[in-house]
């Protein structure tokens, strides 16, 4: 089946090099029926065994790389790459059926893990588990059905505590929302109290200045009445005789007068006597 489906450089590579192990895997199983010798028959087809190994290792990878760019590719073309890669799984998976049969003729009734799970490994996907199946007796199906349903019960038991402590936090955050929600609110309402204080206080400010500036006017129209008095008593000190400034009242008294006083004074003096 040759590839006419758009992909990318890596992609490309990826298919470039399962395309080679499969055919590495088709001469190696035609040489199966050259060989006689069982140690050798072996030999090969463990050599076989780890080329699947290998192939299967790729197809994981062109499968995480088509999932990290599946959101960048039309639907079109996600269907053809989906559609590559089972291609290839179904040819690996012929493979892995034609190594069972050799294994059979040779007596080995033990099973060879064609997918080893290492440390750090992903889990096996369904066609792992199709695969697995099919060389499984009856009691190692029921034992792996349990098993199965045991990682199930976990699983389950693993997503109720995380839902559990997602509820928990979540009611932690309203908590939390509602309490700076009222703070908040607090805080609107003091800062219009400090906008009434301060137009309040502008306000005042204003009447403070009139009166002040009505203050200066008159403290300025005192002083200068102040400074003229003064003026007029320097200048009557100065200069009594002169007549083009008023007699200041209980300042000067006139002349004619303080005689006429004395006069008074000398005639009821003569009298008394």
């Amino acid at each position: 089946m040759a590839s006419d489906v758009p992909m990318t450089p890596e992609l490309e590579q990826i298919d470039g090099e399962i395309q080679d192990i499969f055919r590495a895997l088709q001469n190696g199983f035609q040489k199966m029926d050259k060989i006689k010798d069982s140690n050798r028959q072996a030999k090969q087809l463990e050599e076989l065994t780890g080329k699947m190994k290998e192939c299967k290792r790729l197809i994981k990878e062109f499968d995480r790389i088509l999932k990290d760019e599946e959101s960048r590719n039309t639907p079109e073309v996600n269907k053809q790459l989906n559609d590559r890669k089972q291609y290839m799984i179904k040819e690996l998976n012929s493979y892995v059926t034609l190594r069972k049969t050799y294994q059979s003729s040779l007596g080995n009734n033990k099973r060879v893990e064609l997918f080893d799970m290492g440390a750090g490994s992903s889990e096996p996907t369904a066609e792992d588990n199709i695969q697995m199946a099919s060389a499984m007796s009856n009691q190692q199906l029921i034992d792996s059905g349990r098993n199965q349903m045991d990682q199930t019960d976990e699983a389950i038991a693993r997503s109720k505590m995380v839902v559990a402590q997602t509820v928990e936090v979540g009611s932690q955050t309203a908590a939390t929302l509602t309490q700076q929600t009222e703070q908040m609110k607090r805080i609107g309402n003091e800062l219009d109290s400090v906008h009434f204080s301060l137009k309040k206080a502008s306000k005042l400010v204003k009447e403070i200045g009139r009166q002040v500036a009505t203050d200066k006017c008159i403290m300025g129209l005192l002083a200068l009445i102040v400074f003229g008095v003064i003026a007029i008593i320097v200048v009557k000190i100065v200069n009594p005789h002169n007549k083009s400034i008023p007699d200041i009242p209980g300042m000067a008294p006139p002349a004619q007068n303080f005689q006429t006083n004395r006069r008074l004074l000398s005639t009821r003096s003569f009298r008394g006597l």
